[in-house]
């Protein structure tokens, strides 16, 4: 139902279905992007949320409602998050997964 290997990323957190469709609530997990530590790294909770249309589900409109995470690093206090063009081109992705984030995070 949801693109293929989002769950590797997200984890559902609520679902919500009325009048206007069926939307799906993903947070991202968190596993820190490649290259960082998990002791060197501090989550500072999400970005702002993206609410994406997705295909519909049953005749209802489906919405998927996404927070990505973001951390701060411990020796600088920069900010930093998953760099989404990067994980496109690994190889634990689907073509329509890849194609999801690059329609969502650009």
């Amino acid at each position: 139902m949801l693109p293929e290997g989002i769950l590797d990323y997200f984890d559902i957190v609520n679902t919500v279905s009325n009048k206007d469709g069926l939307s799906i609530y993903l947070d991202e997990k968190n596993t820190p992007p490649d290259g960082y530590k998990p002791e060197d790294l501090e989550s500072k909770g999400f970005f702002a949320e993206i609410r994406v249309q997705d295909f519909p589900i049953r005749g209802k409109k489906a919405f998927l409602c996404i927070r990505r995470r973001r951390w701060e690093l411990k020796s600088s206090k920069e900010i930093i998050s998953r760099d989404w063009k990067l994980v496109q081109t690994g190889t634990r992705m689907t073509k329509e997964f890849a194609a999801f984030l690059k329609g969502v995070f650009g």
